[in-house]
């Protein structure tokens, strides 16, 4: 059977400009868009589209169609504004050269090929309740709702946090739940835990009470490396039927650093058990961009 993305509005054959422009005046972001200017946006969705499949098959070997029908479900021209100055920035959606836009504050909404590759790795299933550090523009975290049962977020930045917070109810997305705070801490409160958890900025370390929060079965997508400097990696955490943490080495990443208690707190001892197979795959280091999943990218997704 297909895989069909959990309905919302811009599922349907309704996500037109004046559905769009009523979802933005919603959301408290109102914007000024032509029709000419959102058909335009629409006839390039395609072809990135195009670009998403062709790279998740190059780098993965395939790609989920779960995957692809949450990315073909999202308006991402909706997600692209800059709540600093309270801009729009539509037309910007769907690039020919995937790359990070600015939200403000610091924050970014990451390249759709990176957001692709760590949600396909991230490996979300239908009935899972999920956990995202750092939302960003939300796009993420809407993602992830598209194909689990609960899509939990966390921003440190309260004014994007609060600003971002708006926009999930006017799309219909009724499973995303999102807070301001330390995503070092993880939301504890969430009974039973999470089945993945996913961090979008980089941290020196894996921060250990979000592996308490972790089911077992359970994995754990996490940056690790210094602030604002090369050679940061995904790492690829998932937790056994024991209780016990395995580690596996990713591609190559570059993202802004996670603030908080995460700049404060010594790193504890390692917990995780690398795998035997810890390798990295075979991708250059210049192409870590493209593939580097970065909700938050430095110098600047979420």
């Amino acid at each position: 059977m297909p895989w069909i993305a959990r309905p919302g509005l811009a599922a349907s054959a309704t996500w037109t400009r004046a559905a769009y422009m009523e979802a933005m005046a919603k959301s408290g972001r109102p914007v000024d868009l032509t029709e000419a200017q959102f058909q335009a946006i629409q006839a390039r969705k395609p072809a990135a589209m195009k670009r998403i499949e062709q790279y998740l098959k190059e780098r993965l070997g395939s790609a989920d169609p779960a995957v692809m029908a949450a990315f073909q479900e999202l308006p991402r021209e909706y997600f692209h504004y800059q709540y600093d100055v309270k801009r729009a920035t539509p037309g910007d959606a769907y690039e020919e050269n995937p790359k990070p836009w600015a939200l403000g504050y610091g924050s970014a909404l990451s390249d759709y090929l990176g957001q692709a590759y760590m949600t396909q790795v991230a490996k979300p299933k239908p009935g899972d309740v999920t956990l995202e550090i750092g939302t960003g523009s939300g796009f993420q975290s809407s993602l992830l709702s598209r194909i689990v049962k609960k899509s939990y977020s966390i921003e440190i930045i309260e004014p994007l946090g609060k600003a971002v917070g708006k926009i999930f109810a006017p799309l219909g997305y009724d499973n995303v739940e999102t807070r301001v705070g330390d995503g070092y801490f993880g939301w504890p409160e969430v009974d039973g835990g999470f089945d993945m958890i996913i961090i979008t900025c980089a941290a020196q370390y894996a921060p250990p009470e979000l592996f308490k929060q972790l089911k077992p079965g359970g994995r754990a997508l996490i940056p690790i490396g210094q602030p604002f400097k090369r050679g940061q990696f995904l790492y690829v955490y998932t937790k056994d039927e024991d209780g016990k943490i395995h580690s596996r080495k990713d591609v190559g990443v570059f993202f802004i650093p996670m603030t908080g208690a995460m700049m404060k707190t010594p790193a504890p001892p390692p917990i995780a058990t690398p795998a035997p197979t810890a390798a990295a795959p075979a991708l250059a280091p210049a192409a870590a961009p493209a593939a580097a999943p970065a909700e938050k990218p430095a110098a600047t997704d979420g």
